[in-house]
């Protein structure tokens, strides 16, 4: 009886894991739609022509053209934009899939299965797809620092910071006065 009681215990132990786990999972779930909705994915066309900016589900939420772009024939033209919108909109897709996976675990190896359906689509290797991701990644700006935890109002004890050279403009010269009177 001890046997069996003891497998019980760890049948429910594992299932206190797996709810813990889908717990965790689902903590995360509002800050994957935040990233997920403020997700922008810019391509431009390599003669630079045409900008396109793709965002969550693919949705085109720009499209820019440079005045070169107005010199082209319509063939051209719609030849490139139709490019650039692929690009933009392939890339949109990796990205949600990336946020995804970070959020919820890579079970489902969904970033696979979008690299494995763009190399098809574009005629290309899962591999070459996967370098675009990595190059894409290396490429996407930083996020901005968080400064929420940061005071910007400065302590008696700490000197005032050094005053800018003298001269400048009459509007330099209200703003010194302005902020030295407040200093006081």
């Amino acid at each position: 009886m001890s046997a069996e009681f003891d497998q019980l215990v760890a049948e429910f132990e594992r299932f206190q894991s797996k709810i813990r786990n889908v717990d965790d999972r689902l903590a995360g779930i509002e800050g994957m739609r935040a990233e997920l909705s403020a997700l922008e994915a810019t391509v431009t066309s390599p003669d630079r022509a045409v900008t396109v900016v793709a965002g969550p589900g693919g949705a085109v939420l720009d499209v820019r053209f440079t005045e070169e772009a107005l010199r082209q024939s319509p063939q051209a033209l719609s030849t490139a934009l139709m490019s650039t919108l692929r690009e933009a909109v392939a890339e949109s897709a990796r990205r949600q899939a990336s946020i995804v996976e970070e959020h919820m675990g890579d079970d489902l190896g969904l970033t696979d299965q979008v690299l494995e359906s763009q190399a098809e689509l574009f005629g290309t290797s899962v591999e070459e797809m996967r370098s675009r991701m990595a190059a894409e990644t290396a490429a996407a700006p930083a996020p901005p620092d968080d400064f929420s935890e940061q005071s910007f109002v400065r302590r008696a004890e700490e000197p005032p910071p050094a005053a800018p050279p003298s001269g400048g403009s009459e509007g330099d010269t209200f703003l010194r006065k302005l902020f030295d009177e407040e200093d006081h």
